[in-house]
């Protein structure tokens, strides 16, 4: 089997379990976006999973998102695919990887979130970015804690070169999908509590949680993005 048969065969896979979680949770499959994370996968596969039709990127290092984004064109070019950074940034990082990536999934401290503003304002761009939010409270983990999020509400408001659009999260590293249910389930709790407090101009309508192993619980529990990896790249070796 090609690999672009095997990624072929893999997306189908993937978004049919989409479909089924969104309507065991009464919702539709078009209420979810699959974000491909390629973090270990190299342009050949990449290249395969844009033909099948997977054209919403994520990356987790800036770096290879640099790297990738440059090999498969710029986000004007025409059938070129929108990027995700989804892992860890540095304010060091932000200027390069703004005119990349179209939503930074990982904003996790307000240091960087004022980076993104000032140079968004420089580049002209209005980058949109998701609040990553230590649910598990793993202390490995990046991320704002739930409690700081709603006294910092007014801040966010007075940004003008970053929209806030949503908030993401990972479920604890150790524990089964009942754990990973639970931090859902209470993420999305957060996000409504927050939701009805939020000035006009923070909209936290965006739900991104869910990888791989857990991607379907995350869409039963209310999330609007999943970041699907090893699924998509299964027999590809």
């Amino acid at each position: 089997m090609s690999v672009l048969d095997a990624i072929s065969r893999n997306l189908t896979a993937v978004r049919q379990r989409i479909s089924d979680a969104a309507a065991r949770s009464g919702r539709q499959a078009s209420q979810v976006r699959l974000i491909a994370v390629t973090k270990y996968v190299g342009l050949p596969e990449i290249k395969a999973l844009v033909a099948a039709g997977c054209r919403e990127l994520g990356e987790s290092r800036p770096q290879e998102l640099w790297e990738k984004a440059a090999a498969l064109g710029t986000p004007d070019s025409s059938g070129t695919p929108t990027w995700h950074l989804v892992g860890h940034l540095q304010r060091n990082k932000v200027r390069r990887t703004l005119p990349l990536a179209a939503w930074v999934h990982s904003v996790d401290s307000v240091r960087l979130l004022d980076e993104i503003e000032t140079q968004a304002a420089s580049l002209g761009c209005r980058p949109r970015v998701l609040l990553e939010v230590n649910v598990s409270g793993d202390s490995t983990k990046h991320g704002f804690a739930a409690a700081q999020l709603e006294p910092l509400l007014p801040r966010f408001a007075e940004l003008r070169s970053v929209a806030i659009r949503g908030l993401m999260c990972m479920a604890a590293r150790e524990g089964d999908l009942d754990v990973a249910r639970r931090n859902f389930a209470d993420f999305r709790g957060l996000r409504d509590r927050l939701r009805r407090v939020a000035p006009e101009n923070v909209s936290l309508d965006e739900l991104s949680m869910g990888m791989s192993g857990d991607f379907e619980v995350a869409i039963e529990e209310g999330a609007t993005m999943v970041r699907v990896g090893s699924a998509l790249f299964e027999g590809t070796d």
